[in-house]
């Protein structure tokens, strides 16, 4: 049996019973259907008695009052009460309620003074709240899918297509095992009645600093993804309005300002070394035959032009106009930015923005389904033989750690982990299922790196941290592309601040709100800081890999290892290999941060 309303939770205020209860008519004939107490008014009136209605007043204002529970519920209308034992239940309710202040519950009435009517079967009602392992690994994921996955095919070809593919490989097995470290690790921490996430095993095993350490580079994994969330938003913000602009004024010209609204880039056309796949649809038409498309190059690359493959190469020029001098990328949008999400940055609750969570899965569908179609159109484009062609490929590069670091980042998911397994229906399964999910994170990270990366139809080198910053906006692909990963941006951005102000709040003050100036002051320091990084390093790849290398020292490497060993160690089960092979992986966490400053020039 489950008591309706849960805990009686009567509101003194009004000395009314707070009483939806639903039911499903015969199916649960005991429950009430509308349960209401006296006005306050109502209040001042003695005590009733057997035959006596509380309620004196004319028809009309009696039919626009709920009726008191004692009132037989199957009346409209009624004068009469229902026994003397309700009316008793009545009168008791009236007496506790009177007994201390409005807002002090400690008097409610007894569970044992509620009558039994306003008990119903619990039918039908899953109390468990637990979670399958299909929907485990699906929040896995969809939790790691974020802004790497459009880095990938740049961060590949830095440490060369044989090698970062293995590198790939390695890390999702790494990061598998540490991560699977952070979600046994809870085990062994016994405190009944309380939700545990993995700042909390730190405390536990490694005092208050370990706590701390995990708490400072959780919030600094977070203000890195708020930045490469900026960045990116500035980006597709620009090329959105770059696009309607052009389309409106300059229909059918090809400009900088469908790209990058600087001299940065040149166009090259490429045409296809092999028929597409015969029906693939681009840009509205049936592709048949041969067909030829638009990539941009940084101008900075290594690019060096052939004219065998390329029908034009031209440099960008920039209009001279108001609109290209107010509107510019890297100067004025991430201001402009300001205006669009500021004011959602200071809502009390997120709750409205994770309505559209469903939206991070259908950009990452959807990114899969762009690259694919690219890659049925473009070929496969690798020329191991290195004789100075567009498509040569680098096998394996010294610049490999950029991929590390990218990766890590990629794969975090250490902070999180305990929060999703936690309602696992099988806690068994933890293992398997955090497994199965790694490898589909992996699959789907070596399908838009490698594929990309290996049907790319110009100079490998010309890739960009941004993979939509290959295309121009005339590409209709790339265009819808961007416009829908900036609305999924715009609404999953609140949702990283409101996180990161929970953490930081509660860490200073102790509460997650202590006022709207408190975090009205802390949205803008952390805008500035977006901002900051927007204007001056509007390069994605080098913010990740930065940000992946240095939360993962600690939150992948270092703290997982760190318990798992003081665990080993309080238990006697700790032996010289597997210290051994711990600190051997937490020194290739250091050697991972300290190799992303060895190349601050490959952006």
């Amino acid at each position: 049996m489950a008591a309706a309303g849960q805990d009686n939770n009567f509101r003194d205020g009004k000395n009314e019973i707070n009483g939806d209860f639903s039911g499903n008519g015969a199916n649960n004939a005991g429950s009430i259907q509308d349960v209401s107490l006296l006005d306050e008014e109502n209040d001042m009136e003695p005590l009733a008695s057997p035959g006596q209605s509380p309620n004196k007043g004319d028809d009309k204002s009696r039919s626009r009052s709920r009726k008191p529970f004692h009132y037989p519920a199957n009346r409209r209308q009624s004068e009469e009460l229902d026994s003397h034992s309700t009316l008793a239940t009545y009168n008791r309710y009236r007496y506790y309620s009177r007994l201390a202040p409005p807002d002090d519950h400690r008097m409610r009435i007894p569970d044992h003074i509620v009558p039994a009517s306003l008990f119903y079967p619990a039918m039908f009602v899953d109390r468990s709240q637990k979670q399958g392992s299909l929907i485990t690994i699906f929040s896995i994921w969809n939790t790691m899918m974020g802004t790497s996955l459009l880095s990938m095919p740049w961060a590949l070809g830095k440490a060369g297509f044989v090698l970062g593919l293995v590198i790939m490989v390695v890390m999702a097995g790494l990061t598998l095992y540490t991560c699977y470290r952070v979600i046994k690790s809870v085990e062994g921490v016994d405190q009944e009645g309380e939700v545990l996430e993995f700042s909390d095993v730190c405390r536990h095993y490694l005092g208050r600093w370990g706590e701390g350490c995990s708490v400072f580079f959780s919030l600094s994994a977070l203000m890195g993804a708020m930045i490469v969330y900026w960045v990116l938003m500035t980006n597709f913000l620009y090329n959105v309005v770059s696009f309607a602009y052009e389309n409106i004024h300059a229909s059918g010209n090809e400009t900088s300002a469908s790209t990058e609204g600087e001299n940065t880039h040149q166009i090259l056309y490429c045409q296809s070394l092999r028929p597409p796949m015969r029906g693939v649809l681009s840009y509205g038409l049936i592709i048949n035959m041969y067909f030829s498309t638009t990539v941009l190059c940084p101008l900075n690359s290594s690019h060096t032009p052939h004219t065998g493959n390329m029908s034009g190469m031209f440099q960008v020029p920039t209009p001279d106009d108001t609109f290209h001098h107010v509107w510019e990328r890297v100067k004025t949008v991430p201001f402009f930015l300001i205006i669009l999400v500021f004011p959602l940055l200071n809502f009390k609750s997120p709750t409205f923005f994770t309505k559209f969570n469903a939206l991070g899965t259908m950009s990452v569908v959807y990114l899969l389904v762009f690259v694919s179609v690219k890659a049925a159109q473009w070929g496969i484009h690798l020329d191991f033989s290195h004789t100075g062609k567009d498509v040569d490929v680098t096998e394996a590069s010294e610049y490999f750690p950029i991929l590390t670091g990218t990766l890590a980042l990629a794969f975090f998911i250490h902070n999180a982990a305990v929060s999703i397994c936690r309602n696992q229906k099988h806690p068994e399964n933890n293992g398997r299922d955090l497994s199965i999910a790694y490898v589909c994170v992996m699959v789907t990270y070596v399908v838009v790196g490698a594929v990309f990366y290996a049907s790319f139809p110009k100079d490998k080198s010309c890739i960009e941290d941004n993979l939509l910053n290959n295309f121009s906006n005339t590409d209709t692909l790339a265009f819808v592309a961007r416009v829908f990963l900036l609305f999924q941006m715009w609404t999953v951005f609140p949702l990283l601040f409101y996180i990161f102000r929970l953490q930081f709040m509660h860490t200073l003050f102790g509460t997650t709100y202590p006022s709207l100036v408190h975090v009205v002051v802390l949205n803008l320091l952390l805008v500035g800081v977006c901002v900051i990084f927007a204007r001056f390093l509007p390069h994605i790849g080098t913010i990740i890999r930065f940000s992946g290398a240095f939360c993962g020292l600690a939150y992948i490497f270092t703290l997982p290892c760190l318990v798992y060993l003081v665990r080993l160690k309080q238990t006697g089960r700790l032996t010289w290999p597997i210290a051994a092979v711990h600190g051997f992986i937490i020194l290739l966490g250091l050697a991972n941060f300290v190799g992303q400053f060895f190349f601050l020039n490959k952006t």
